[in-house]
């Protein structure tokens, strides 16, 4: 026990000291990404990989001691502290993955695509060099109507990942050889090993909250394929089928906003832009930021610290290649926080700045934890954090902060319920289907060979979401979603759209609210503030469990509030959709 506690004490210092030199380098890699931040990069993680290999086998050897609560956490902690784990002492291997890990997240970040001359139909959003961003293609999937825009769109981007393909398999093979060391049958069981319940007990308790929420989906699902039907007709999106994954306003198909236009309540008016009104107001990139920090200030959290401002990327540079995709750091493990994103003034990104500011929150609330407790018990709380907050931007909070004049009609409320679903509800089974297609592959379920088959597969299982076209041989679609390349877990985003809503109803019954769950804001309320505060500054410190229970009052996820806060809009699809022929 004493070597233990002594152990635990060594490594909690090691890995403050090491975390912050990795996370600086990170930073700097993510924001210019050359040949030499690439180069460092792969160091600063072939380090981190090693040093973790190395705790995660020491602290194997006293997991079967009988040891103080705190202590045996710890220990767990490091055991399963590694996202992708190399075989312990085997250096060469370590750095090959190091680097194969650096590459593939750079890749992604410098992906473009350059269609040949004559050969395109996206000539107008292709910038001087001919070759389209991200952003560009981004921008065509979230507003074109032309089926031949979306389709070149859609492909094109998915032209920067067959590159992919053989590191990442290579990848697999080092990773379960890295975590059989730490006595799992692969990656996928370990990953599952960290919600604190058996990792089969994990995957069951998922299929079962998805079972709580599919008919909601199922129903969304039904409508918005007919509604697209009647924008493109039989040939485009047959109605025995699944849906074209290029036609629903992302780039993954897993948020469907943008095509509300398409399949909103006949005769209703939209209660609000948000984008237009963040325009008409000249909103700029700051702006949205100090917005979403005075909804946590105005809870009682304390404001942002000056180097927060000094220190975030809120804008695409233009002469260098960064990683736009929106993410929360905190660099020091205490005060140092920042978000690194490329601003658009609009409403999807209005909601992204709450969501990445409550990581930072929260990353600052733990920080009076032990370092190992420096985190979420659940990573599905993290996620959803901020989107709790933005559960909140509600007609009434736009008011208060002065984006809206006039409150909507309350018949207005089911635009906007429909509206939040295509985000919310069609995100569900995407958030889940991801790491499901990896547990396969970590699994050897699936092979390289079969890797893009069963992307769509399960795809069409759970979305009921087809690819547009023919797939190539060597196709890699996955790869083409930042967190394959990027190697972070998925699950997480699934959980935080249940926990999200399960947060919210507490805090709406800790506020006293009786109306309708999704008018619900907790803007200014501090008692709820003070709550959810001591739920924060837990940390990693008990099981998640625990956390949850402190907050909600349940130890176990419920999907029954995200039911209760769509029950009108379930009910308006059920009508629509009692003459249709639902499925796929």
């Amino acid at each position: 026990m004493e070597d233990a506690i002594q152990f635990v004490k060594e490594a909690e210092a090691t890995v403050s000291r090491e975390s912050e030199a990795a996370a600086r380098t990170a930073w700097v890699n993510s924001n210019f990404i050359t040949y030499d931040t690439n180069w460092l990069s792969a160091k600063s993680s072939e380090k981190m990989t090693t040093l973790g290999v190395e705790l995660a086998q020491k602290a194997s050897t006293f997991r079967d001691l009988d040891l103080p609560a705190d202590v045996a956490r710890k220990i767990n902690l490091l055991r399963l502290g590694l996202t992708l784990p190399a075989p312990a002492g085997d250096t060469e291997a370590t750095a090959e993955l190091a680097q194969i890990t650096t590459d593939l997240e750079a890749s992604y970040g410098k992906g473009k695509y350059c269609p040949e001359d004559g050969k395109t139909v996206l000539g107008s959003y292709a910038r001087p060099d001919g070759c389209l961003s991200l952003t560009e293609l981004e921008h065509v999937i979230g507003s074109s109507s032309n089926p031949d825009e979306l389709l070149e769109a859609w492909s094109g981007w998915r032209t920067i990942s067959p590159a992919m393909k053989d590191k990442y398999a290579r990848m697999v093979d080092i990773a379960n050889a890295g975590a059989e060391g730490l006595g799992f049958k692969d990656v996928g069981t370990m990953w599952r090993s960290k919600y604190d319940m058996d990792a089969d007990a994990f995957a069951g308790d998922v299929d079962r909250l998805w079972g709580e929420v599919k008919p909601l989906y199922d129903a969304l699902q039904c409508h918005v394929r007919a509604k697209l039907n009647e924008s493109y007709g039989d040939e485009v999106v047959p109605l025995d089928q699944a849906i074209p994954a290029h036609l629903l306003g992302n780039m993954w198909a897993q948020s469907w906003g943008n095509v509300y236009d398409k399949v909103a309540p006949e005769g209703t008016a939209p209660a609000y832009d948000l984008t237009a009104l963040l325009a008409e107001k000249n909103y700029s990139e700051l702006d949205m930021v100090k917005t979403a920090e005075g909804f946590f200030t105005s809870v009682g959290f304390d404001p942002l610290p000056e180097t927060f401002y000094e220190r975030s990327l809120f804008l695409k540079p233009e002469d260098r290649d960064v990683v736009c995709h929106a993410s929360a750091w905190n660099l020091n493990d205490i005060d140092d926080i920042r978000i690194k994103m490329c601003i658009k003034v609009d409403a999807e990104d209005f909601q992204t700045i709450h969501h990445e500011i409550g990581h930072n929150i929260y990353q600052r609330a733990y920080s009076v934890q032990d370092p190992l407790f420096r985190n979420d018990p659940n990573d599905g709380f993290h996620e959803a954090i901020g989107d709790m907050i933005a559960l909140s931007i509600t007609p009434d909070y736009l008011q208060q902060i002065g984006l809206l004049e006039d409150l909507p009609p309350a018949e207005a409320d089911l635009g906007i319920l429909l509206r939040q679903a295509l985000d919310k509800v069609a995100f569900l089974p995407f958030g889940l289907m991801v790491d499901k297609w990896r547990w396969q592959v970590f699994s050897g379920e699936l092979t390289p060979d079969s890797y893009n088959d069963g992307w769509w597969k399960l795809r069409e299982q759970y979305q009921g979401v087809r690819a547009p076209n023919d797939r190539p041989a060597d196709a890699f679609d996955p790869g083409a979603k930042f967190h394959i390349p990027g190697n972070t877990p998925y699950m997480r985003y699934f959980l935080s759209h249940i926990f999200q809503f399960q947060f919210q109803k507490a805090a709406c019954d800790l506020a006293g609210w009786e109306g309708p769950l999704h008018r619900c804001s907790i803007y200014g309320n501090e008692a709820v503030g003070e709550k959810f505060n001591e739920m924060l500054e837990m940390g990693a410190s008990k099981p998640w469990q625990d956390a949850l229970a402190a907050f909600t009052g349940k130890s176990e996820a419920d999907a029954t509030a995200i039911l209760a806060y769509f029950a009108p809009l379930k009910e308006w699809l059920d009508e629509q959709n009692a003459d249709r022929e639902c499925g796929w």
